[in-house]
């Protein structure tokens, strides 16, 4: 009797426990199933997360760090980690660090941890110590005081530049993989040129997070985004081609929208080879890409051709027409550079005239432009060779052999005129692959970086568009659109021109 009691005993517990189990089992389901996660497929890898190394801005872009002034939609400058600032005269400048903001470790942030990430940024990246120019930096109560070498009327709005990100400065290898910064997303894991992994940061200064995870990974093949978002490892794919946003549009569960962009297609030359140095043969390149065809053809009228640098729409630009495609008028220039055909081929002193083009895939359009002005070419004799690179910015920073390089970039991230005439004409600056060096367009920059008046900079901004387009020191070929696809459960995500702050706080799924 004792026994059958203990048996009937033994099956009660465990009878309770399995219901024990099966309830925690099922709290642990729910709490799974209620966590929000999105994953956000990007067109460009990279190797690092240090944001004042990583020229694709990752960092920004992906909600981990932020800067002391950020672009609104407008492009007008707004407060985000400053909460004010002010010229205290010609050459310092006072920002004021926002209150009750902390690093993502939970330590506070304050001036002193500006000025240290700063000073650091500075240390390790040319490009933000020629962009910035600072003799000093200093703090005063919350307040940071930068003092430059010279006047730079638009020295707050280089300070959106995902390079002035603010971190707590560590030992650089953290700082590459798993940099703390205020955004409202903490680095988990980061596998490189692959994806980052991020949870949401609870303390987040500026309201919690909507999303508990996301997988910000990286993808250049344009085919390989559409089928990730298509087969649901994607919910929000970046920057498409025409022909697959037709494609997705189609497609009742998956959203496309596309605006306009700040960004230009060009086509820099390397004026240190002897081929392309002569401006007469620049300019019969520039007559060899037909830009018309680029954006109606190539890219399905998702683009517009291009007369400059910026796009029409700001008070800045020449709205110059587009170089017309001429072949003929091409072959001309050549002939006035010394070259003559042979038997089809475009020769100078024996020598054929052979360039090599160097292009990459993460957008795909690119390739399909080094292809055009491959064909174009052949046609009056000249021979170019394309090679594709992972990296553009590694491969043309320590490599010298190449003649033509196709590049995309933002050449007004600001809506001012100064960012991409210093970046692309100093000869320090971040752009200047060809290392272009014309004491001309020097002087007029120098005297652009000292100006207050507006008027004054977009006429002087004129100036050296109008100097660049007779000598060619770039082709520029179209200002694309931006499109994104996403799934019809994203929330509170719009596609914007400026391209940086692509996850947010505000960003949900349903």
């Amino acid at each position: 009797m004792k026994a059958t009691c203990f048996s009937i005993f033994i099956g009660i517990v465990l009878m309770l426990s399995a219901c024990s189990n099966s309830s925690t089992n099922s709290k642990e389901a729910a709490n799974e199933a209620q966590e929000k996660s999105l994953t956000f497929l990007f067109n460009f890898p990279t190797s690092t997360l240090d944001p004042h190394q990583d020229d694709n801005s990752t960092t920004v872009r992906a909600g981990i760090t932020e800067t002391l002034v950020k672009l609104n939609e407008d492009l007008e400058l707004e407060p985000w980690l400053a909460s004010e600032w002010k010229a205290i005269d010609e050459l310092t400048w006072s920002f004021t660090v926002q209150e009750g903001v902390l690093f993502q470790d939970g330590t506070k942030l304050d001036a002193e941890a500006v000025k240290q990430s700063f000073e650091r940024g500075i240390n390790v990246s040319e490009s933000m110590k020629a962009a910035l120019k600072l003799e000093s930096i200093s703090t005063d109560g919350n307040s940071v005081i930068f003092k430059t070498t010279q006047p730079l009327p638009a020295f707050p709005s280089e300070l959106t530049h995902p390079h002035t990100s603010i971190v707590k400065v560590e030992d650089d290898e953290k700082l590459r993989t798993a940099p703390i910064g205020t955004g409202p997303f903490v680095v988990d894991t980061f596998d490189s040129e692959v994806k980052v992994e991020l949870t949401k940061n609870t303390s987040y200064w500026n309201g919690e997070p909507k999303l508990d995870k996301v997988t910000f990974g990286f993808n250049s093949d344009a085919n390989a985004r559409a089928m990730a978002l298509q087969s649901g490892e994607a919910d929000i794919i970046y920057y498409l081609p025409s022909e697959l946003a037709t494609s997705l549009k189609s497609d009742e569960n998956i959203v496309v929208e596309s605006v306009s962009s700040l960004r230009t297609h060009f086509i820099s030359y390397n004026t240190n080879s002897s081929e392309v140095a002569d401006e007469k043969v620049r300019q019969a390149l520039d007559s060899l890409f037909d830009r018309e065809a680029v954006a109606n053809d190539l890219m399905g009228g998702m683009a517009v051709p291009a007369g400059g640098p910026f796009n029409p729409d700001f008070p800045f630009s020449m709205k110059a027409d587009p170089v017309k495609f001429d072949p003929s008028h091409a072959k001309k220039l050549l002939e006035e550079a010394g070259y003559k055909e042979d038997n089809g081929v475009m020769e100078k002193n024996g020598e054929p005239l052979q360039l090599e083009m160097i292009t990459y895939q993460s957008r795909p359009e690119l390739p399909l432009i080094a292809q055009m002005l491959q064909s174009n070419a052949k046609e009056i004799g000249v021979k170019i060779n394309i090679k594709s690179v992972e990296n553009i910015d590694e491969y043309l920073s320590t490599n010298e052999e190449w003649d033509i390089a196709t590049y995309s970039n933002l050449t007004a991230p600001r809506g001012d005129v100064g960012y991409f005439l210093n970046s692309a004409y100093s000869l320090d600056g971040a752009l200047n692959i060809g290392e272009i060096n014309d004491p001309e367009i020097n002087e007029i920059v120098t005297e652009l970086n000292k100006t207050t008046d507006v008027e004054k900079r977009n006429d002087l901004g004129k100036q050296v568009e109008n100097m660049t387009q007779q000598k060619i020191y770039q082709s520029y070929i179209v200002h694309p659109m931006i499109t994104v696809a996403m799934k019809k459960d994203v929330k509170n995500y719009s596609v914007s021109k400026q391209e940086y702050y692509l996850i947010t706080n505000q960003l949900d799924v349903e």
